[in-house]
């Protein structure tokens, strides 16, 4: 089956290829692409079966973002962060999971998890208010799951969960004026004083070590794997597959291009060409090959019942941030080695440019932190981050 829903987004590429300037022009993925997306099933392979999703492997799932990033980075981005939402929706209660999709199997939930929130405890729930930034694609869902602190009775945080709202709930600024990853409408979530029931919450620590709710009912392996892996790998499969869109956009630009100052030289039989070429394709390849790996390393402990070591779970955090560094890294590369025409707006290397550049800030790619990290984890030392 998630077979099929490459086949289809293979299909889709050349249209969404084509609306990628109207994306950044709206600031917004096109209602067309989410709508067919949705219908090829991007966003329910990480969903849960009885609820009619695909259960599908993550990497199946990456590898059609990557794809679609390639078309467009700013709907790769969209189909990843949205896509991925199911993941952990099918780790809250059972109730939850009812209100979202008990009507609708097909609605969609964007995120924003910096605990930008304060939770208040109250009979049945917790009074909510915040404001959140970079929630991409909101304005194509009717859910949000966000990042809370949770507030004892001392007025200092005691937990930290993630809280599903609904459309209702929360309002949309929308504020989202960028250079880059301009078609992704990662607005603005603005919350005052809505209450939440306890069973639309989820505590990070429980989902950190690998525990929820759902799992009592998503009995699949899919659902015993570690947040740090499932999501931070959301965010670098769309910058790989921006790097490999400069890639192919670059080579096949440049078979026939001419350099008139270098004698009318084509670039295609320059040797330095060549080097850069190469260099950029195995930056490409080693990001991907090293994610797919990692992914599937973990999915075969948890097929087996077995702990995921805490090892695997590093380096599956090292190789992702490495893995958004080498593809800036391609993209730097392509960028300079097709000259001052790369510079037009529109053409889809500088787009791919921009879009893999503003990807690379978002907070799972702090490579120092991470890189650290594994550090201490070789060294013997205490891990404590949440987000492995």
């Amino acid at each position: 089956m998630t077979n099929k829903v490459y086949a289809a987004v293979q299909d889709l590429l050349p249209a969404i290829r084509d609306r990628a300037v109207a994306a950044e022009q709206a600031r917004r993925v096109p209602a067309e692409s989410i709508a067919e997306l949705a219908a090829a099933g991007v966003f329910t392979m990480l969903q849960p079966k009885r609820y009619g999703g695909l259960e599908a492997d993550p990497v199946d799932f990456y590898d059609c973002v990557r794809a679609v990033a390639t078309a467009c980075g700013s709907t790769g981005w969209v189909s990843s962060v949205v896509g991925v939402h199911p993941w952990q929706l099918g780790l809250f209660p059972v109730q939850a999971q009812d209100d979202v999709w008990g009507d609708d199997p097909g609605t969609l939930v964007s995120s924003s998890y910096a605990p930008m929130g304060k939770l208040t405890a109250t009979d049945g729930g917790y009074r909510l208010s915040g404001r959140w930034s970079f929630s991409s694609g909101c304005d194509h869902c009717t859910w949000v799951l966000l990042g809370a602190l949770v507030i004892g009775p001392e007025g200092k945080p005691v937990d930290f969960h993630t809280v599903l709202l609904p459309r209702r709930d929360y309002a949309i600024d929308d504020v989202w004026h960028v250079m880059g990853l301009a078609g992704t409408g990662s607005n603005d979530i603005v919350v005052d004083d809505v209450f939440v029931p306890a069973h639309r919450t989820l505590s990070f620590n429980d989902v950190s070590a690998l525990r929820g709710p759902g799992q009592e009912v998503n009995t699949s392996p899919l659902y015993k794997l570690p947040f740090g892996t499932i999501f931070s790998n959301t965010i670098t499969a769309p910058i790989i597959g921006m790097a490999q869109g400069a890639y192919e956009a670059h080579v096949e630009s440049m078979r026939e291009r001419v350099r008139v100052s270098y004698g009318g030289q084509k670039v295609a039989q320059d040797p330095f060409a060549h080097v850069r070429v190469a260099r950029a394709g195995s930056d490409i390849d080693a990001a991907w090959l090293q994610l797919v790996t990692n992914v599937r390393e973990e999915m075969r402990f948890v097929d087996a019942g077995e702990e995921i070591p805490m090892e695997l779970r590093l380096r599956a955090r090292r190789d992702q941030v490495r893995g958004t560094e080498r593809s800036i890294e391609a993209v730097d590369l392509l960028f300079k080695n097709s000259g001052g025409r790369s510079l037009k707006t529109g053409n889809p290397i500088e787009r791919h440019w921009r879009d893999a550049h503003a990807g690379s800030v978002h907070a799972a790619n702090d490579t120092e932190r991470w890189l650290a990290m594994y550090g201490k984890g070789a060294f013997g030392l205490e891990i404590e981050d949440a987000m492995i």
